[in-house]
Protein backbone atom coordinates (compact mmCIF):
# COMPACT_ATOMS: atom_id res chain seq x y z
CA UNK A 1 0.00 0.00 0.00
CA UNK A 2 2.83 2.64 0.89
CA UNK A 3 5.17 1.35 -2.22
CA UNK A 4 1.56 2.62 -4.62
CA UNK A 5 0.85 5.67 -2.68
CA UNK A 6 4.60 6.57 -3.37
CA UNK A 7 4.49 5.34 -6.82
CA UNK A 8 1.38 7.96 -7.32
CA UNK A 9 3.29 10.71 -5.96
CA UNK A 10 6.49 9.90 -8.17
CA UNK A 11 4.08 9.96 -11.40
CA UNK A 12 2.17 13.12 -10.16
CA UNK A 13 5.79 14.71 -9.72
CA UNK A 14 7.01 13.75 -12.88
CA UNK A 15 4.09 14.63 -14.71
CA UNK A 16 3.77 17.96 -13.52
CA UNK A 17 7.79 18.80 -14.44
CA UNK A 18 6.72 17.66 -17.90
CA UNK A 19 4.04 19.96 -18.29
CA UNK A 20 5.94 22.81 -16.86
CA UNK A 21 9.10 21.88 -19.59
CA UNK A 22 6.34 21.56 -22.64
CA UNK A 23 5.02 24.96 -21.33
CA UNK A 24 8.31 26.74 -21.26
CA UNK A 25 9.46 25.38 -24.30
CA UNK A 26 6.25 26.46 -25.88
CA UNK A 27 6.72 30.15 -24.07
CA UNK A 28 10.08 30.65 -25.42
CA UNK A 29 9.02 29.14 -28.83
CA UNK A 30 6.13 31.25 -29.55
CA UNK A 31 6.58 34.68 -27.49
CA UNK A 32 10.32 35.21 -27.41
CA UNK A 33 12.68 33.30 -29.51
CA UNK A 34 11.77 31.03 -32.98
CA UNK A 35 13.86 29.90 -35.31
CA UNK A 36 14.07 30.51 -39.40
CA UNK A 37 15.36 28.86 -42.18
CA UNK A 38 16.98 31.18 -45.10
CA UNK A 39 15.04 30.31 -48.02
CA UNK A 40 16.86 31.94 -51.35
CA UNK A 41 19.76 33.78 -52.43
CA UNK A 42 18.73 37.24 -51.60
CA UNK A 43 20.81 37.66 -48.38
CA UNK A 44 24.00 36.22 -49.87
CA UNK A 45 26.88 36.91 -49.42
CA UNK A 46 25.55 37.47 -45.90
CA UNK A 47 23.79 34.67 -45.17
CA UNK A 48 23.24 31.30 -47.18
CA UNK A 49 20.30 29.44 -48.73
CA UNK A 50 19.64 26.94 -45.85
CA UNK A 51 21.10 28.51 -43.10
CA UNK A 52 18.71 28.29 -39.58
CA UNK A 53 19.07 31.18 -37.64
CA UNK A 54 17.20 32.66 -33.97
CA UNK A 55 14.43 35.60 -34.83
CA UNK A 56 14.48 37.51 -31.51
CA UNK A 57 11.03 38.60 -30.83
CA UNK A 58 11.23 40.18 -27.14
CA UNK A 59 14.28 42.12 -28.20
CA UNK A 60 12.48 43.54 -30.82
CA UNK A 61 9.43 44.29 -28.90
CA UNK A 62 11.72 45.73 -25.99
CA UNK A 63 13.97 47.79 -28.56
CA UNK A 64 13.56 49.81 -31.42
CA UNK A 65 14.28 49.13 -34.81
CA UNK A 66 17.58 50.41 -36.21
CA UNK A 67 19.38 50.86 -39.59
CA UNK A 68 21.30 47.89 -41.11
CA UNK A 69 19.52 45.26 -38.85
CA UNK A 70 18.47 42.23 -40.19
CA UNK A 71 14.35 41.18 -40.09
CA UNK A 72 12.14 38.94 -40.39
CA UNK A 73 8.33 40.26 -41.50
CA UNK A 74 5.57 38.78 -42.91
CA UNK A 75 5.58 38.97 -46.90
CA UNK A 76 2.31 37.13 -47.41
CA UNK A 77 -0.02 35.03 -45.69
CA UNK A 78 2.10 32.12 -46.52
CA UNK A 79 5.64 33.42 -46.30
CA UNK A 80 8.32 35.31 -44.27
CA UNK A 81 11.22 37.37 -45.68
CA UNK A 82 14.05 37.88 -43.96
CA UNK A 83 15.70 41.50 -45.07
CA UNK A 84 18.30 44.44 -44.57
CA UNK A 85 16.48 47.26 -42.88
CA UNK A 86 17.69 50.44 -44.81
CA UNK A 87 15.11 53.37 -44.34
CA UNK A 88 13.70 54.60 -41.16
CA UNK A 89 10.55 56.49 -41.17
CA UNK A 90 11.08 59.75 -41.74
CA UNK A 91 14.32 59.13 -43.98
CA UNK A 92 14.42 60.20 -47.58
CA UNK A 93 16.49 57.39 -49.32
CA UNK A 94 18.45 57.36 -52.65
CA UNK A 95 21.32 55.27 -54.04
CA UNK A 96 24.02 56.67 -56.27
CA UNK A 97 27.34 55.43 -57.88
CA UNK A 98 27.01 52.01 -55.74
CA UNK A 99 26.46 54.52 -52.41
CA UNK A 100 23.51 54.63 -49.92
CA UNK A 101 22.75 58.35 -49.40
CA UNK A 102 20.10 58.81 -46.19
CA UNK A 103 18.66 62.73 -45.87
CA UNK A 104 21.61 63.38 -48.61
CA UNK A 105 24.31 61.79 -46.51
CA UNK A 106 26.67 58.93 -48.13
CA UNK A 107 26.40 55.63 -45.39
CA UNK A 108 29.07 53.37 -45.43
CA UNK A 109 27.32 49.97 -45.74
CA UNK A 110 30.33 47.85 -44.94
CA UNK A 111 28.93 44.59 -45.05
CA UNK A 112 28.65 44.81 -48.68
CA UNK A 113 32.45 45.53 -49.31
CA UNK A 114 33.49 41.83 -49.79
CA UNK A 115 30.64 41.52 -52.22
CA UNK A 116 30.94 44.83 -54.19
CA UNK A 117 35.23 43.25 -54.72
CA UNK A 118 33.77 40.41 -56.71
CA UNK A 119 31.67 41.94 -58.85
CA UNK A 120 33.17 41.60 -62.54
CA UNK A 121 31.12 44.96 -63.90
CA UNK A 122 28.77 47.50 -62.73
CA UNK A 123 27.01 48.35 -59.56
CA UNK A 124 25.53 46.01 -56.94
CA UNK A 125 22.91 48.50 -56.60
CA UNK A 126 20.94 50.38 -59.20
CA UNK A 127 20.86 54.08 -58.92
CA UNK A 128 17.58 54.95 -57.69
CA UNK A 129 15.75 57.56 -54.91
CA UNK A 130 13.01 56.38 -52.71
CA UNK A 131 10.26 58.22 -55.25
CA UNK A 132 11.49 56.09 -57.97
CA UNK A 133 9.73 52.85 -56.23
CA UNK A 134 6.91 54.39 -53.56
CA UNK A 135 6.12 58.00 -55.04
CA UNK A 136 6.96 59.00 -51.71
CA UNK A 137 10.13 61.26 -50.95
CA UNK A 138 10.26 60.47 -47.47
CA UNK A 139 9.17 57.19 -45.62
CA UNK A 140 6.25 57.65 -43.42
CA UNK A 141 5.56 56.64 -39.89
CA UNK A 142 5.04 53.19 -39.07
CA UNK A 143 7.22 51.88 -42.19
CA UNK A 144 10.43 50.94 -43.14
CA UNK A 145 12.37 50.28 -46.38
CA UNK A 146 14.32 46.80 -46.30
CA UNK A 147 16.55 45.42 -49.44
CA UNK A 148 18.59 42.02 -49.43
CA UNK A 149 22.46 41.86 -49.13
CA UNK A 150 22.37 40.50 -52.70
CA UNK A 151 20.83 43.94 -54.19
CA UNK A 152 20.80 42.23 -57.93
CA UNK A 153 18.71 39.47 -56.78
CA UNK A 154 16.23 40.73 -54.10
CA UNK A 155 12.63 40.82 -53.84
CA UNK A 156 12.31 43.80 -51.27
CA UNK A 157 11.02 47.33 -50.82
CA UNK A 158 11.96 48.18 -54.57
CA UNK A 159 9.28 45.60 -55.80
CA UNK A 160 7.02 44.75 -52.86
CA UNK A 161 7.13 48.44 -51.16
CA UNK A 162 7.55 49.89 -47.89
CA UNK A 163 7.26 47.32 -44.91
CA UNK A 164 4.74 47.90 -41.95
CA UNK A 165 6.72 47.81 -38.57
CA UNK A 166 3.47 45.86 -37.59
CA UNK A 167 4.68 43.00 -39.77
CA UNK A 168 7.87 42.98 -38.45
CA UNK A 169 8.21 39.37 -36.12
CA UNK A 170 11.71 39.90 -34.92
CA UNK A 171 15.09 40.83 -35.61
CA UNK A 172 17.95 38.22 -36.40
CA UNK A 173 21.54 38.38 -36.14
CA UNK A 174 22.90 34.58 -34.55
CA UNK A 175 23.15 31.82 -37.13
CA UNK A 176 22.93 28.58 -35.39
CA UNK A 177 23.26 25.43 -38.36
CA UNK A 178 25.29 24.61 -40.21
CA UNK A 179 27.85 24.66 -37.49
CA UNK A 180 30.69 25.59 -39.97
CA UNK A 181 28.81 29.40 -39.95
CA UNK A 182 27.50 29.51 -36.37
CA UNK A 183 28.15 32.67 -34.99
CA UNK A 184 27.01 36.31 -35.08
CA UNK A 185 26.46 38.18 -38.10
CA UNK A 186 26.75 41.60 -38.98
Amino acid sequence: MEQTKKEKNEFLEWSKALVIAFGLALLIRYLLFTPIVVDGESMMPTLENGDRMIVNKIGFEIGEIERFDIVVFHANENKDYIKRVIGLPGDSLAYKNDQLLINGEVLPEPYLDKYKAEINSGTLTENFTLEDYTQMTVIPEGYVFVMGDNRRNSTDSREIGLISISEIIGNTNVVFWPPNEMGLIE
